[in-house]
């Protein structure tokens, strides 16, 4: 990282969406960036943050795995300094029926939502408490998904990871955030297969917002946030509407061709 003498962020899943409104803000801020995705779109985004003024490193690595978390932890190792702050927004959808779904497909969302990102906040979670300061962000659900079983259920273990991980690391001067986005405007539906729902045509939530709703969230140190006035009406409901009920209505924005509907 050249001429780094400045705090450092690192932002994973930033070559777009919420990663790199993420980034965006971080940069504003004045904090030195190490950003990741698993696609060379990363370097697109890093060359458009430093068309800003941002001092930034950006690197292609498949966080699903073990060997990609080890590819940007080296990385973050150059830049010479401890990690203030990890935004660990890096996840992958999946649209359609369980057991309709390629098996190679479903298991790498959960390696990416889950042990990529556990792994990752292991090892960065470890200096920040050995030095007594850092703040971790989450990305997490709490609804049951029909027609995205897997993805929903891998966000509903993240959300209770982060609150256990949070009360662990309670006093040691070490944060865990956990944003709750609704649908937002990404490539996220285009990369899930969803386009053809009734969620993937409706009108979403504003990358930036949601990403300035999580960052104010995290240099707070609170323990979450939920992102637009939509999704925190859903959520008050969820907290004493039936698991069934829930996906039932998930369903209905989320079943294939749903959107012609």
């Amino acid at each position: 990282m050249t001429n780094g003498t400045g705090k450092l962020a690192v932002v994973t899943g930033a070559s777009s969406g919420i990663g790199f409104e993420l980034a965006q803000l971080v940069a504003a801020d004045g904090y030195d960036l190490i950003i990741a995705a698993d696609e060379t779109d990363i370097h697109d985004a890093a060359a458009k943050l430093k068309d800003e003024g941002a001092n930034v490193v950006s690197i292609v690595a498949d966080l699903s795995d073990e060997e990609g978390v080890e590819e940007l932890v080296a990385e973050i190792a150059k830049a010479g300094r401890p990690v203030d702050l990890l935004f660990a927004n890096a996840g992958r959808g999946l649209g359609h029926g369980f057991l309709d779904q390629d098996d190679a497909e479903w298991l790498r969302v959960i390696d990416t939502n889950i042990v990529g990102t556990l792994l990752l906040i292991k090892k960065v979670g470890r200096q920040m408490r050995e030095r007594g300061e850092g703040r971790i962000l989450s990305i997490a659900g709490f609804m049951p998904g029909t027609f995205q079983a897997v993805y929903n259920g891998t966000k509903a273990f993240i959300d209770s990871f982060s609150f256990a991980l949070r009360e662990e690391l309670r006093d040691t001067g070490v944060t865990v955030t956990c944003l709750m986005p609704g649908p937002t405007e990404t490539r996220f539906f285009e990369r899930a297969g969803l386009l053809d729902t009734k969620v993937g045509q409706d009108e979403k939530d504003d990358p930036a917002d949601v990403a300035k709703a999580g960052y104010d969230a995290v240099l707070a140190g609170e323990g979450d946030v939920v992102s637009g006035w939509k999704n925190k009406i859903q959520s008050s409901l969820a907290n004493v509407t039936p698991a069934e009920t829930l996906a039932k209505q998930h369903r209905k924005m989320a079943e294939p061709g749903s959107a012609d509907r």
